[in-house]
């Protein structure tokens, strides 16, 4: 297979989306362990000092531009392959299930996707922008540091019913994508096995729900005051 052929055959972007998914993945993971800092109760002080080292380490900086690329693609080859599988519906975004069967999330990728990419520029916009671009935030002093108070932006920010209800609904959105994508993604790549796939099956569904949900509860936690 060409390089050309990454972007242009209908499996080089199943290998593409398959890739920069469980790039995504990972991503997920420290993000929400990131967020979980916050229910330490120590008035941002975990989360503030976590968000500093990685928004001031040179490793995670450039990650962090890796990420932003492998977010774009992602997006970019999954819409193309909804537009595929409109015009073509032999060309599906994964591996068929067995038996013809599948679930309305698997069927609803583009939808999905959708939802999520409003979901994150709103995200983006809440809090990458005034932390990496405009610098607008808050001073708050981390030991013999002085950093950016990013809890305090987020405890205003989920003030708002109507920010925290759209936040809710995007980590719901973002779960039924993540359960079709996960298994999509371990698919692509040649996990095909009855056996490894009923392990993995579970694994995507628990792993989702606990993501997003995870997620989900900081805006209710700090709109109900139960951080502080």
């Amino acid at each position: 297979m060409k390089w050309i052929d990454l972007f242009t055959s209908s499996v080089g972007k199943k290998f593409i989306m398959g890739l920069t998914g469980i790039s995504l993945i990972a991503f997920l993971i420290v993000h929400a362990g990131l967020n979980a800092c916050i229910w330490a109760n120590d008035n941002g002080e975990m989360f503030n000092t976590a968000a500093y080292f990685m928004g001031h380490t040179v490793v995670i900086r450039i990650a962090e531009i890796g990420l932003f690329a492998g977010i774009l693609l992602h997006i970019v080859q999954g819409l193309v392959l909804v537009f595929q599988n409109q015009r073509k519906r032999t060309v599906k975004y994964a591996v068929p299930i067995k038996d013809g069967k599948s679930k309305w999330y698997s069927r609803s990728m583009g939808l999905l996707g959708t939802l999520v990419l409003l979901f994150l520029v709103m995200h983006i916009a809440h809090f990458w922008v005034p932390s990496r671009i405009t610098h607008t935030l808050d001073e708050v002093q981390l030991g013999l540091k002085t950093g950016e108070n990013l809890y305090a932006r987020m405890l205003d920010v989920f003030q708002s019913p109507l920010v925290v209800i759209l936040y809710v609904l995007g980590c719901i959105s973002l779960c039924y994508h993540l359960m079709h994508g996960f298994q999509s993604a371990f698919r692509t790549f040649g996990v095909r096995n009855d056996r490894y796939l009923s392990i993995l099956t579970p694994v995507g569904v628990w792993f989702s729900i606990i993501i997003c949900a995870t997620f989900a509860m900081m805006p209710i936690s700090m709109y109900l005051g139960w951080v502080n």
